[in-house]
Order: C-alpha cells, then sequence, then structure tokens
C-alpha cells in the first residue's frame, strides 16, 4: 500500500488574484486566446519569442475542487497551499497591504473550509516592509496558516535587504515559516531559445541559492537562530555546494562576514522540499540535510499533463509519481518521515480521520 503524502509546495492563484490578474494589460496577466486562457508570468515572456504563448491557465489553477481531486489522484492527504509567482510583487506599494491581507484571508477560508485537508502559506506586502511584522503576527492568529511564501528577489534588492530584518525576526519569535521560492531565474543571457526549460531548471535553482546564501552570509539566520526556512526545489544547489561556500568564506583574504559558524551549520537548520526528481539527488541532499527537515512537493498545477481538459482530474501527473519515485531506494523510515511524517510534525497537524 502507498504512502501518504503531505506535500508541502503546491499552488493555487486565489480568485481574487486570477480577476486582477485578467485586468492587467502587461506581465503578469492572464490573455485570452482562441484556443483557451494563457498564463504569462515569467521575465519577458510577452515578447516575440518562443515562450510567447505563455502557458495554458485552467481552473486547475484556481478551484479548490481541483486541487482536492489531484490530491485523491495522487494519494495527497494534506496539502499546506501557498500563492504562485509572483505574489503580488507587482502591486503598487499603497495597495500591497491590504491586497495581501484580503489574500491571506481567503487563503485561510479556502482551508477553513476543506475539511483539514488544506493549510497554507501566506503573503507579505513586500513593497511596504514596515507593514509585514504585523501582517506575519495577524496570520499567526489564523488557525490554518503556517507561514508565508516569499520571492527569492525580495522587493529586489535581495532577502538581505536590511528593511527585511523585523520580517525575519517575526516570523522567528511567531514560529511561522518562510517558504523560499524563485520567479525571475538568472543568467537568461546564458541560455537563448531554450523556451522555459533553462530558466526553470537552472535560472530558478540558482537564484534561490545565491539569495539564501547572501541572507546567511549577511547573519540574518546567527540573530534570529528560531527562523525557518524552507527552501523549494531541493534548496536549488545549496546543500551541494556547501562545502565549497564554507571553504570560499573562510579563505576569502577581503571579506570577514563575522559568521559564529561556518555557512553549511545555518544551512542544515533550514528545511527542504524534496522537489528534484531522481534519486541520486535525494540522496545527496538527505546526505547534507537532516532528512527530518525534508518534505514531500509537487509544484502542482505547474508541469501539466498534455491532456484533454476533462480527464486532466484523473490523469497521473508527471511530477508527484517522479518524486515519490526518487524516494524507493531509502529504507522505510526515511520514506515515511519524507513522504508524511516530517510534515505533520513542521506544521502541526494531523492525517485527516486520524
Amino acid at each position: 500500500m502507498s504512502l501518504p503524502l503531505i506535500d508541502v509546495h503546491t499552488h493555487m492563484y486565489l480568485p481574487r488574484y486570477v480577476a486582477l490578474l485578467r485586468e492587467r494589460k502587461q506581465i503578469p496577466r492572464i490573455v485570452s486566446r482562441e484556443k483557451g486562457d494563457r498564463l504569462i508570468i515569467l521575465p519577458d515572456e510577452d515578447a516575440d519569442t518562443s515562450t510567447s504563448a505563455g502557458r495554458p491557465i485552467g481552473s486547475e489553477f484556481y478551484e479548490v475542487k481541483r486541487k482536492l481531486a489531484f490530491m485523491d489522484q495522487h494519494n495527497i492527504a494534506v496539502s499546506v497551499v501557498s500563492s504562485a509567482n509572483p505574489w503580488i510583487d507587482f502591486v503598487e506599494p499603497d495597495a500591497a497591504p491590504k491586497l495581501a491581507a484580503d489574500l491571506n484571508d481567503d487563503l485561510e477560508a479556502m482551508c477553513a473550509s476543506s475539511n483539514g485537508r488544506l493549510y497554507g502559506f501566506g503573503v507579505l506586502p513586500l513593497q511596504r516592509p514596515e507593514t509585514c511584522a504585523a501582517e506575519l503576527k495577524r496570520i499567526a492568529g489564523l488557525p490554518h496558516m503556517r507561514g508565508v511564501i516569499i520571492g527569492s528577489a525580495g522587493r529586489g534588492q535581495g532577502l538581505d535587504d536590511p528593511e527585511f530584518e523585523p520580517i525575519w525576526k517575526a516570523a522567528a519569535d511567531l514560529g511561522l515559516f518562510i517558504f523560499i521560492h524563485p520567479h525571475y531565474g538568472i543568467g537568461h543571457e546564458l541560455f537563448p531559445d531554450t523556451g522555459h526549460a533553462m530558466l526553470l531548471a537552472m535560472g530558478f535553482t540558482f537564484e534561490t541559492s545565491i539569495a539564501v546564501a547572501r541572507l546567511i552570509l549577511r547573519g540574518a539566520m546567527a540573530r534570529n537562530p528560531g527562523l525557518k526556512l524552507l527552501i523549494a526545489h531541493g534548496g536549488g544547489t545549496l546543500p551541494y555546494l556547501a562545502g565549497r561556500l564554507d571553504s570560499c568564506v573562510k579563505n576569502d583574504i577581503s571579506k570577514d562576514f563575522g559568521l559564529p559558524k561556518p555557512p553549511s551549520h545555518y544551512l542544515q537548520q533550514c528545511w527542504y522540499d524534496s522537489i528534484v526528481y531522481h534519486p541520486p539527488a535525494v540522496a545527496a541532499l538527505t546526505a547534507f540535510a537532516d532528512p527530518a527537515k525534508i518534505m514531500f512537493g509537487t509544484d502542482h498545477p505547474f508541469f501539466r499533463p498534455h491532456v484533454p481538459e476533462d480527464v486532466l482530474d484523473t490523469t497521473t501527473w508527471a511530477v508527484p509519481e517522479e518524486n515519490v519515485a526518487a524516494l524507493s531506494g531509502f529504507d522505510e523510515t526515511t520514506k515515511k518521515a519524507i513522504s508524511y511524517e516530517n510534515g505533520l510534525k513542521a506544521f502541526g497537524i494531523k492525517l485527516p480521520g486520524a
């Protein structure tokens, strides 16, 4: 019998957010085309290139019943849902705090009606960092919220932006997770005419790696030892380059970062999803990080199968299957931990019906 799954990396564009994207005339936006709606969110995606068409977007992106259908199809007991990129990065600063609060309330209401199947990561108005600690405190009072999702770019100055310090302190004090996720990518000029493939595989993972490394080197985790970071896509490249990062920081004669511990110490305090797709990568992740801090994810509803709309909800998606298969070489204890036990413990939740 297959193990139940707790999905900690799964997205939705909430209806309020979808309505906003439909109104927009520039990225990010949803456009109606002859063959259906298209989601255009990635940098330069509306240019006349191979990515100009965006990607199909159906109601699996925003209807809760379809999220639950996907979960049922893949034996996912509970999902911790987050808004998808680019979150509210594009909103005018004065409008951002109210929109963030409204979206967080929408997500809480959706989760509250799910009979224990859904929990959430909220969003923050990073354009107005001085308001974020108060929103974190408010989120902490919502029964189904477990933290927030933040893009790797922050508000454009990186996660080590000095004005973000109250965010890290508030999250640590409140015991909330910060889910770090990429959007803009790096290295675009190095992989022209490759569609989305290189941006997502390389640009996203290195964006995350650099952002979290900067956050650590600037001392945010040393100052806030209770900070709970969940790093997307298996930590990008960080678990595999941690030794090199340690050595370069230690031996840099031009800069003393003043860290009491090497960067790998703080990386080993982080949580990671298991979205790395094949056994060698999961093995490397578990060799570096505490297996008790690795949790299952799917990245739903992205990487949609190429099937007609009317059979999508009963179709097996490749990503969850590949990431379940990537755990096959581990002992039963480790498989159970990553599949569901770590998620239950980290977020203080129970399997429905338990």
